[in-house]
């Protein structure tokens, strides 16, 4: 026994041609016809990457002044 539902009779479905189309107008469009934009979209603000970056190398230039520091022992007691 199987959940598959029996195939349709061709004879009986309507809107179905004697070659197993169907004929112009009884199926809905492809897909919904919507244009045009909602609302105009805000560009991004470009300070906060550049931010970012700013304090990333600061960083990076930190730690490795830390290690050149450390590697020649100018911090004397650490």
């Amino acid at each position: 026994m199987t959940a598959d539902p029996p195939d349709p009779d061709p004879r009986r479905t309507p809107d179905l041609e004697a070659g197993g189309g169907v004929p112009p107008g009884s199926t809905p469009p492809d897909s919904a016809q919507t244009s045009g934009l909602s609302h105009p979209q805000p560009m991004p603000s470009k300070t906060t990457p550049v931010l970012w970056l700013i304090l990333t190398g600061v960083l990076v230039l930190m730690v490795a002044a830390l290690v050149i520091a450390l590697a020649f022992g100018w911090l004397g007691g650490v």
